[in-house]
């Protein structure tokens, strides 16, 4: 029997996000509604594939959240300069910037040779995306966030967790394990997986500890070895799980037509993979 809905879902996600991608210059030039200005840094990582998504994701962080310092979009290195001017104008505070001119020279070399000359090319953005994470200067509250993310009207509850005497780290816990085996050394390890697509930061984390784990078993890297590096540093920090009833990142309406957790009362929504299409049943202007 065909799923009626589900593929309802995936072809009105499709239309709206080409639409959204043929308009997306105009869509830049309409003003968002935000005064408040917020005492947050936010980091987003994507690449010219990305850019409606990208768009997308930081007009709704605006919106709902408010104006942070500074909104910093890293480039793979793929975004064109039209593109990373469109950007650019969203806000004055939106940024772009090369992953390779955030990089701190001081990292070891294979990070860059993996970020540069891994086979796969997702393997190889997910080791950009470290790079430059692990080279951020942390001085004040700090956001991460993917680009496949839309914020809610909840999402001012990140105001509170940004400004509050907090010291750890909040991480996305991820709705199943996604992470590479070979550099989990106790069974405990395994608890807790971290989805490495939104956290926040109040101070670095020491990302050394779990990549000695890399250099001593992995002599290549797979897609989720970068987010176990995220994983084991989140947790060697105390980092604290972000609640599942405001921070989504189900899948399991994936075959429905609604989005189960769009809501007034939530802070966001990681839209992965398999629910892609609904990023767009929920997107705004």
């Amino acid at each position: 029997m065909v799923n009626i809905g589900y593929h309802s879902s995936k072809i009105q996600g499709k239309v709206i996000s080409n639409l959204y991608s043929q308009i997306v210059d105009k869509i830049i030039n309409i003003p968002i509604k935000q005064f408040r200005q917020v005492n947050i840094n936010v980091y987003s990582f994507s690449c010219e594939r990305d850019l409606a998504v990208q768009v997308a994701s930081i007009r709704s962080f605006i919106r709902h959240v408010g104006l942070p310092n500074k909104f910093t979009v890293i480039s793979d290195g793929s975004y064109t300069v039209n593109s990373r001017k469109l950007l650019s104008q969203i806000h004055s505070c939106v940024n772009v910037v090369d992953w390779q001119d955030l990089a701190d020279r001081q990292i070891p070399d294979y990070i860059f040779d993996y970020a540069l000359n891994h086979p796969h090319q997702a393997t190889r953005a997910m080791w950009k995306r470290l790079a430059a994470l692990m080279s951020l200067n942390i001085d004040q509250p700090t956001i991460y966030t993917d680009a496949d993310i839309l914020f809610f009207p909840g999402a001012t509850d990140l105001i509170n967790l940004c400004n509050s005497p907090e010291k750890s780290p909040w991480y996305l816990p991820d709705c199943k394990p996604s992470l590479d085996e070979r550099i989990l050394i106790e069974s405990h390890e395994r608890l807790n997986p971290v989805n490495a697509g939104f956290f926040i930061l109040k101070q670095q984390l020491d990302w050394y500890k779990p990549l000695e784990r890399v250099v001593e078993f992995v002599n290549s890297p797979i897609f989720f070895t970068d987010q176990t590096v995220v994983h084991l540093a989140m947790h060697n920090a105390d980092a604290k799980p972000l609640s599942g009833d405001k921070y989504i990142i189900n899948v399991d309406d994936q075959f429905m037509y609604p989005d189960r957790y769009a809501s007034c009362q939530i802070a966001l929504r990681h839209y992965v993979n398999d629910v892609r299409h609904k990023f767009w049943l929920n997107v705004g202007v």
